[in-house]
């Protein structure tokens, strides 16, 4: 044993707090931040000297839960308390869901308080676009079987028709069979769009600006003179590989929605915005893309009824009366053609479809 023992190099405990993809925050007693790690600046967008002395309810303000959760820890000390999923907005405006973990510790004579939080939004989002993506699959079985089992017997209603039509002298009687004709091309229309267009997307390279100016102006000829319609460019978005005509027809079908929701609340100040951000490094079902355009739909409306969340996207499901329940569901098979995906976030005052499409493949 001729060769010395090496001295064991000491542990940087800071070092090894700041290589933790977990936020980890510690308090003094008052709940006011002692120390943070890397991580944690990083969620809250401060560093460490913007962040030290402050409360921690005022660096998370309105992360719902949060108050409890720390009140629970300090009065059973010991014991970890665990909140899996509380909602919090950044100061950006962008809502994050967050898994907290507080523990009571002593250090000599004071008491801290660990807090251990981990952002799972892209974890839900990635649950929640594979749930949509099912959902699509069974949509489009579902409507197929449906269009195909109504659309025969409807084109011998509508040949019927004609033929009592050219039987009938009164034209009183006439004006009957001619509403039975016009009902049943209304219904074959019906189903042609339940169907989709049959043809794969015939993809050209587009500006993505080009097809929202032509949205908007359409739109703005429809809208009531009281909604105010803005748009809110990213003029560095470079063009899209796309069918113009379906990604117009999915814009389309979110800007009227969204007309729709807000000619039924009826309230003054009513807006949309239609905007458009560049996304980096975004899953779209199994597949990541380093750059993916974002393109918003944003209203002021009532918002998405709670009932239909979990079905918004199916056919035939709506959320007012007189609604066929086919724009989202049309809107998203289109945008799924070009290996996108619309999502929403809904609340009273605010709600924003999101329509994603990728910009690093042809």
């Amino acid at each position: 044993m001729a060769a010395e023992a090496r001295a064991a190099t000491p542990v940087d405990r800071a070092e090894i707090l700041d290589a933790l993809l977990t936020s980890v925050f510690v308090l003094d007693a008052e709940l006011r931040v002692a120390d943070l790690n890397a991580a944690a600046q990083t969620l809250l967008g401060l560093g460490a000297s913007q962040a030290l002395g402050r409360p921690i309810g005022e660096l998370l303000r309105g992360a719902d839960l949060l108050a409890a959760l720390l009140e629970r820890a300090l009065a059973r000390r010991g014991e970890e308390i665990v909140q899996r999923e509380l909602t919090w907005q950044e100061p950006a405006g962008a809502e994050r869901i967050l898994a907290c973990a507080a523990t009571v510790a002593t250090l000599g004579a004071e008491i801290r308080l660990l807090l251990e939080i981990e952002d799972i939004t892209q974890h839900r989002r990635r649950i929640r676009e594979t749930a949509l993506l099912a959902q699509l699959g069974g949509s489009r079985l579902m409507i197929r079987q449906l269009a195909h089992e109504i659309k025969n017997p409807l084109g011998g209603l509508r040949g019927a028709a004609q033929l009592l039509e050219r039987e009938l002298l009164d034209p009183a009687l006439r004006e009957y069979t001619r509403v039975i004709i016009s009902e049943a091309d209304r219904l074959a229309g019906l189903l042609d769009a339940l169907l989709g267009p049959g043809r794969p997307p015939s993809k050209q390279a587009v500006n993505v600006h080009e097809m929202l100016e032509r949205v908007y102006r359409l739109l703005r000829g429809e809208a009531s003179p009281r909604i105010a319609i803005d748009r809110d460019y990213d003029p560095s978005l470079p063009t899209l590989t796309v069918d113009p005509n379906h990604i117009i027809q999915a814009m389309l079908n979110l800007g009227r929605n969204a007309l729709q929701a807000l000619e039924s609340a009826a309230a003054d100040g009513a807006r949309l915005v239609l905007r458009t951000r560049a996304a980096i490094n975004v899953t779209l079902g199994a597949q990541r893309h380093r750059v993916v355009a974002s393109i918003q739909f944003e209203d002021n409306g009532p918002g998405v009824p709670p009932e239909i969340r979990d079905t918004i996207f199916y056919p035939l499901v709506s959320g007012r009366d007189g609604g066929s329940g086919l724009g989202l569901a049309i809107a998203q098979d289109l945008v799924t053609r070009h290996g996108g995906l619309i999502e929403f976030d809904s609340a009273p005052g605010r709600t924003v479809f999101t329509l994603s499409l990728p910009m690093d493949v042809e």
